[in-house]
């Protein structure tokens, strides 16, 4: 099981390209690192089951995670591209793509974001962020996060399973989200729906979700 991992959000100008660089390392190297270790194992022995924390921020990008996103993004392709040779081998594969989870790292990285210095961007995009995102955030984690316990049960119900599925989404509220991005190739319809909650009916979904 891939589990580790760190939290990254904000205007993009204010993050340093050390800290993005850290992030991918122990986001998406980690795995590779950990998969290159187990990976001619369980070849040889012709089974084994490779389980990854994703997140469903590696199906759909969220504003102001751009290289959190990214992250996830890569462990989702890294691991599409390798569970059709791995399965050649009896060596199952699964995604587990949680949304947001009430932890520690959630709220350490929101607190860290509250008292981040955004000079390095321009005053309306950190408004949106301070005064939109943040807010809305919350809003988010009280009406839909999960707790710890919850998806372990559903990591266990992946280990378990006769026949483990590749993707296995916790978290039921965001299906029609994956779902909107699929109905429409050139991405624009999933794009103004976000566009929209964002920026003109975010009174709306905050209403909605408490």
């Amino acid at each position: 099981v891939s589990n580790a991992g760190v939290g990254m959000a904000g205007p993009l100008e204010c993050q340093s390209l050390a800290a993005m660089q850290s992030l991918m390392d122990t986001n998406f190297f980690g795995l590779v690192r950990l998969v290159k270790e187990v990976l001619p194992d369980m070849k040889r022995r012709r089974g084994g089951h490779i389980v990854v924390i994703s997140s469903i921020m590696g199906l759909q990008g969220i504003v102001f995670n751009d290289i959190y996103s990214a992250s996830k993004f890569a462990v989702e392709g890294f691991c599409e591209s390798l569970v059709v040779q791995a399965l050649r081998f009896n060596v199952a594969i699964s995604l587990v793509e949680p949304g947001p989870v009430m932890t520690e790292f959630e709220t350490k990285l929101y607190e860290e974001a509250e008292r981040a210095d955004y000079s390095r961007t321009d005053p309306e995009t950190a408004k949106i962020f301070t005064e939109l995102y943040l807010r809305n955030s919350r809003d988010v984690f009280t009406s839909l996060g999960q707790t710890p316990e919850d998806i372990a049960e559903h990591t266990l119900r992946v280990i378990e399973a006769a026949r483990p599925p590749f993707r296995h989404q916790t978290n039921v509220a965001y299906t029609p989200m994956a779902a909107l991005k699929h109905a429409d190739p050139s991405g624009a319809l999933i794009t103004d729906a976000f566009y929209k909650l964002v920026f003109k009916y975010d009174a709306v979904l905050r209403f909605g979700l408490r």
